[in-house]
């Protein structure tokens, strides 16, 4: 069985590869031809730990291969995964001509029975859409499927998750369609979710949801935690020793971000909207998530009394550890804040970049940890790399001009900063 991976993004990569892994023959498919020559030669456009060592292995084994040639790759393919992107609109909603545009193409190019997988995040309802647009795009009748199969991925942990998950998600109403994708996992262990598309599209939204949930959650627990004097971590891990709440995601921060949560809770609320129901409680998680990081500038702020020409360190871009992906990061609203309070930042992170068309006045992007603390009046700590918690802070109380730390991952200890001489101030641990 020959599969084909529609968008090299990453879920496209990531799921490529996991097949190859898995001994199937996979064709990754891209109109980027700069994506395309890239992944040829083993290198991967993102960062994403392991993957591509799967990458150079199944070129070199021959299991994978990719390509520009849509015809060829359609019809040579038996299963074709869309894994395009779905962004969102400005009123949240999520765009799909991608996933239109894909479908449409396999319907005119296809030359026999295919089984299509949306991979993608997309909204309830979408498995209806592309079977119409393979519909209408059939200009001699072929007959096909149409499955969801949901991701359902850690960035930064992609590989472990795609090949040890959780559960596989399969939305069909076809016994053939099921059949063909539960073969192509047949050597994964673990349980699946046998559904209609309609539920599996809305268990990938109400995953990504609840999760987000619990952040924001845990994130305003952290304001009152502050107020009373408790510590948000001794808390969370009381909480979080309760198997019906558990310990991931229970921890205090600046916010979540990346291309998933911010982007699926949005969906989720707009679809509930749009049949007469209100989600309030997303709400409220989208409005805790939008105002945490001002908690923490708001702290920094009644420290130093104005950030307008301070020198402050940012380290941390990424909206996570083990991922380059700065989609929605935290970070990037505490750099916009402080800019338009005319601070000078000097911004660390060890693999994640400002976008390429990104034109802020007043900062330097620096390769050292070091420099970026360098004579600064405060620093904030974004996001949670090993390389920041090991940072020697008794050797960096004399490189920095004031030691103010704001700590948005509570990544430190509050009393040993406190013994160092440091004003420390978390999120919520700072007894």
């Amino acid at each position: 069985m020959k599969i084909l991976v529609i968008g090299t993004g990453y879920v496209g990569s990531t799921t490529a590869m996991v097949f190859a892994e898995l001994g199937w023959k996979v064709t990754g498919l891209d109109t980027d031809v700069h994506k395309i020559r890239q992944l040829r030669q083993g290198l991967l456009h993102f960062h994403e730990p392991g993957l591509e060592d799967l990458l150079k292995k199944h070129i070199q084994s021959g299991q994978i291969k990719f390509t520009t040639d849509k015809d060829k790759a359609i019809q040579e393919s038996d299963v074709i995964f869309i894994c395009v992107g779905t962004p969102s609109r400005p009123d949240g909603s999520a765009d799909l001509r991608f996933v239109k545009q894909v479908a449409s193409e396999i319907g005119q190019k296809m030359n026999g029975y295919k089984l299509v997988v949306t991979k993608s995040t997309v909204p309830v309802g979408t498995q209806e859409l592309v079977t119409g647009w393979i519909e209408a795009a059939q200009e001699h009748f072929y007959p096909f499927d149409v499955a969801s199969n949901p991701e359902f991925l850690r960035e930064g942990k992609a590989v472990t998750d795609a090949l040890n998950p959780d559960r596989i998600v399969i939305g069909s109403e076809s016994k053939r369609a099921t059949n063909l994708l539960k073969s192509l996992y047949h050597s994964v262990k673990c349980p699946f979710v046998i559904t209609t598309p309609r539920t599996a599209e809305l268990i990938k939204y109400a995953s990504n949801a609840f999760l987000a949930t619990k952040i924001s959650y845990i994130n305003e627990l952290a304001r009152l935690c502050d107020e009373l004097n408790v510590n948000v971590k001794d808390v969370a891990g009381g909480i979080g020793l309760d198997p019906r709440i558990g310990s991931s995601f229970l921890q205090a921060g600046i916010g979540y971000g990346g291309s998933c949560f911010p982007k699926d809770v949005s969906a989720l609320i707009l679809t509930a909207r749009q049949n007469n129901i209100e989600l309030s409680v997303l709400e409220k998680v989208v409005k805790v998530n939008q105002t945490q990081h001002s908690y923490l500038t708001d702290k920094a702020r009644t420290r130093l009394g104005s950030f307008s020409g301070k020198k402050i360190a940012i380290l941390g871009l990424a909206f996570k550890p083990d991922t380059d992906d700065i989609r929605e990061a935290p970070a990037l609203r505490i750099i916009e804040s402080l800019l338009n309070e005319r601070a000078q930042l000097r911004l660390y992170d060890p693999i994640a970049t400002l976008p390429h068309d990104a034109k802020y006045e007043s900062v330097a992007v620096c390769l050292e940890v070091e420099e970026a603390l360098k004579e600064a009046d405060a620093v904030f700590l974004c996001t949670e790399w090993p390389i920041i918690r090991g940072i020697d802070w008794a050797q960096m109380k004399d490189v920095m001009a004031h030691g103010n730390v704001f700590d948005g991952r509570n990544i430190l200890n509050a009393h040993d900063m406190q013994a160092l001489g440091y004003y420390y101030q978390s999120i919520g641990s700072n007894d």
